[in-house]
């Protein structure tokens, strides 16, 4: 069995390597460096979503998180001493954004079970390499490390990532295991009003990174009452190259299309509409919103409504655990999907 001294070893020089092989002057020197680097620019193939751009994002911000420094800060909350029994851990992987259940992966490994994950069909080709190169690290890795594109067997325990559809199917066929199971969730916004320029460009980042289909990327704002979005309009026209993406273009199409034959009032700045909606989920190109007259009110709404929301961007003080603005796609080790703590639940099997 690894020690955690090796796992943390190994798993800050993936990190370096990942920072290193998105960068201007990578030239992969090994088998697998090269394979993954030529995925980086192939994906878009597989999956006409994940772009070039959008895949180095991934890669360079899994990279960011696996700092030893941070990895050493995560791990300062557990008692991480010899479980009593090695587990095989199911791990149901979600397609929406590239490498999605990567820190998934990294839970199992460090808490010495053995991960088992059943791909995405949307994102089954990048993660299986990155593990090569781990395994290329630390080869003792390799009896606990499996994927398959099959149904799940001969698994302790499950987690599994999808809808609110799927997830009642996920409760009803896994329900006798320890499980975690995630749902439906989005990030929201929110305005004070007085935002610079500066974190409204930020912000672009929350909202068309990935096109928006990541569970942490903000699909509704709320706005002060009579807020105008002319500002918000302008510093966004630094992203506007996002609309020669053909299928970002049809669902920016199809919604403006809907929106004008229903007369729904909506705002268009030519790539992105933004409509008044109760909703939290949104569709790519669409931005939902709100208007609000009483931050201490909706502040209560929020946490009574938090279980469909995954993260809030907003630099108002009244509102707790805010990320700043274009930090929503970059989550630390310790920032866990639905605030369920998978080191946590691991370590109790």
């Amino acid at each position: 069995m690894l020690s955690l001294e090796k796992k943390i070893t190994a798993f800050a020089e993936l990190g370096r390597i990942l920072r290193s092989i998105v960068g201007n002057s990578f030239e992969p020197t090994d088998k697998t460096s090269k394979k993954l680097y030529n995925l980086i620019q192939e994906s878009h193939i597989h999956n006409p979503w994940f772009t070039e751009e959008n895949v180095k994002n991934a890669i360079y911000s899994i990279g960011l998180s696996l700092e030893e420094e941070k990895i050493r800060k995560w791990l300062s909350n557990y008692d991480l001493g010899e479980i009593e029994e090695r587990k095989r851990v199911g791990v149901v992987m979600a397609g929406n954004i590239p490498m999605v259940g990567f820190h998934d992966f990294l839970c199992v490994l460090i808490s010495d079970h053995k991960f088992l994950g059943k791909l995405s069909s949307d994102d089954k080709k990048l993660l299986p390499v990155i593990a090569e190169l781990l395994l290329e690290i630390e080869p003792e890795f390799d009896d606990s490390i499996k994927f398959t594109e099959d149904k799940l067997k001969g698994f302790d325990a499950i987690i599994a990532t999808g809808s609110n559809n799927t997830s009642r199917y996920f409760e009803y066929y896994f329900g006798k295991y320890p499980y975690i199971i995630r749902k439906n969730r989005n990030g929201v916004a929110v305005f004070t009003g007085d935002e610079t320029l500066d974190k409204l460009t930020e912000f672009g980042k929350d909202l068309f990174l990935y096109f928006g289909m990541g569970c942490r990327s903000v699909s509704k704002v709320f706005v002060p009452k009579g807020y105008k979005f002319d500002r918000l309009f302008e510093t966004l026209t630094a992203y506007n190259s996002i609309i020669d993406h053909h299928k970002y273009t049809n669902n920016y199409d199809y919604y403006k299309s809907i929106y004008l034959i229903n007369k729904t009032k909506h705002f268009d700045n030519g790539f992105l509409l933004v409509k008044q909606d109760l909703a939290y989920a949104s569709p790519p190109s669409v931005l939902y919103f709100e208007e609000y007259d009483d931050m201490n009110v909706l502040k209560k709404r929020l946490i009574g409504e938090g279980e469909q929301i995954q993260c809030i961007v907003s630099h108002a003080k009244e509102i707790d655990e805010v990320i700043p603005f274009g930090k929503a796609q970059k989550p630390e080790l310790w920032e866990y999907a639905d605030g369920v703590d998978t080191m946590e639940f691991l370590l109790s099997l």
